[in-house]
């Protein structure tokens, strides 16, 4: 008699215990998804590209679990002198928020700035003389903020100086 029991029980529980880990698995980020975070924060501009492809339609991209927040270029201009550096700024929330999320930011901080100052570069090509020479300029300042001051206290872990 006992085996009776003991068998449908037996069966219920891992069943049961199969139904909870599927449950779990579902919510789990996808395993690609590191290798997708540094496909979006590379220098190149159809890391760019790509990345805002993405924003675009963050619904497909809703299992990653990718935090899309941004406060723009945070407590600088987001348009500096008619500069539009705003996307720029976009990215890299994108890029610090998410390797902070994933514990992974130090070993990844100088990239995102990178591709930082590379997006704010290819705001200025699309100018020429004097415009273009503060159009750099400028981007370069942006760049070193974040990278000097992109860790410091002031910067809480949801925030970059973006």
């Amino acid at each position: 008699m006992r085996r009776r029991l003991a068998l449908p029980l037996a069966s219920a529980v891992l069943a049961l215990a199969a139904s909870l880990f599927t449950a779990t698995s579902a919510t789990a980020a996808p395993a690609d998804k590191p290798q997708v975070l540094s496909s979006w924060t590379q220098e190149s501009a159809g890391s760019y590209n790509s990345f805002f492809a993405a924003r675009n339609n963050q619904g497909a991209w809703s299992g990653y679990g990718f935090d899309w927040s941004t406060d723009y270029c945070s407590s600088s201009p987001d348009n500096p002198f008619g500069f539009p550096f705003q996307n720029a700024c976009v990215r890299h929330d994108f890029g610090y928020r998410n390797y902070k999320a994933a514990g992974t930011f130090g070993a990844n901080k100088a990239r995102i700035d990178s591709a930082f100052y590379a997006d704010l570069k290819r705001v200025c090509a699309k100018y020429s003389g004097a415009t273009k020479v503060s159009c750099d300029a400028l981007a370069w300042t942006y760049y070193h903020a974040v990278d000097i001051f992109g860790v410091s206290p002031m910067v809480d872990g949801s925030r970059s100086v973006a």
